[in-house]
């Protein structure tokens, strides 16, 4: 019995389909948690066994953990949180008590780069100590360790369209890696479905290359066949539009000490390994995932 959290979300769907893709035959059953499974396709409801609910839920994570092998873990984004330890930690507190009181024998969650580096850094710290959370619970646990997302340009297609412009409060030059989000997923699908491993670690997933920001504005402009350019935005501007946009003082903190760490090189702590190093381009993922949002 493999769980999947999220299944609804930019990952977790991912995960979802490729777990689904690999279970054709029965050797598996599948379990989600969803708040809202309309959200969910048809064809998947067919083919999963849903538990209605949040998995921060004492009451859901007991019911869905019961059973189960194997369980995707995703801390959802809050950017109302009155803390940023709500999220990440104190949200996963009580799937950590049903780790142990259900018997699950691996946990694979989406974590952050970071491991070592000293220093508050916002959401990665949280992140990290929801690790050092589950790791404690006794449960087989890898932690995919990740840059940021190229997948998160997509929050600036309206602006790329429009102004041929994006926006980010790091260096233009500062070459760091970045990951697709279905790399991810497929990391974290091939671990689910393998019943082998025990033990506590981190898997990085970097991607296949370091770019910086002036990198992916050239590779943009190329692709889409206009010009694209990359505007440094001072911290103090990216809080405030943060908090305009209804995040809360915490959170918007939270995302500033984050990105301050990024733009000191919180991500290139981490060496380039063959074993980190996933297949997207970044210009296949403007190809086939940027360009077409941007032309919709």
């Amino acid at each position: 019995m493999i769980v999947i959290t999220a299944p609804t979300g930019q990952i977790g769907r991912q995960v979802l389909d490729i777990v689904l893709g690999d279970v054709l035959d029965g050797g598996e059953s599948v379990r989600v948690i969803a708040r809202d499974p309309s959200r969910l396709s048809p064809e998947v409801r067919e083919r999963v066994e849903v538990v209605v609910g949040s998995h921060g839920d004492p009451d859901v994570v007991d019911a869905a953990f019961a059973g189960a092998d194997s369980v995707f873990w995703l801390a959802p984004p809050n950017p109302r949180a009155e803390r940023v330890e709500d999220v990440y930690v104190d949200f996963s507190r009580p799937a950590c008590d049903a780790f142990k009181r259900r018997g699950v024998q691996r946990v694979v969650g989406i974590s952050a780069l970071g491991r070592g580096v000293p220093g508050n850094a916002g959401l990665v710290s949280a992140s990290l100590a929801m690790d050092d959370l589950i790791a404690g619970s006794g449960v087989g646990y890898r932690a995919l360790t990740l840059p940021s997302f190229m997948d998160n340009m997509l929050r600036q297609v309206e602006v790329i369209r429009s102004e041929g412009v994006f926006f980010q409060p790091v260096a233009g030059d500062l070459k760091a890696p970045t990951c697709a989000t279905r790399d991810i997923a497929a990391v974290a699908a091939g671990l689910l479905l393998d019943h082998s491993w025990s033990g506590q670690g981190e898997v990085p997933v970097l991607g296949p290359e370091d770019l910086s920001f002036e990198d992916m504005a050239r590779i943009m402009s190329e692709v889409l066949g206009r010009p694209v350019r990359f505007q440094y935005v001072p911290v103090e501007s990216f809080r405030d539009t943060l908090t305009r946009r209804g995040m809360s003082e915490a959170m918007a903190q939270g995302m500033v000490d984050m990105v301050t760490a990024k733009d000191r090189g919180l991500d290139n702590a981490e060496p380039r390994t063959p074993e980190a190093t996933t297949p997207t381009t970044f210009r296949q993922w403007c190809e086939e995932i940027l360009k077409p949002a941007v032309l919709a």
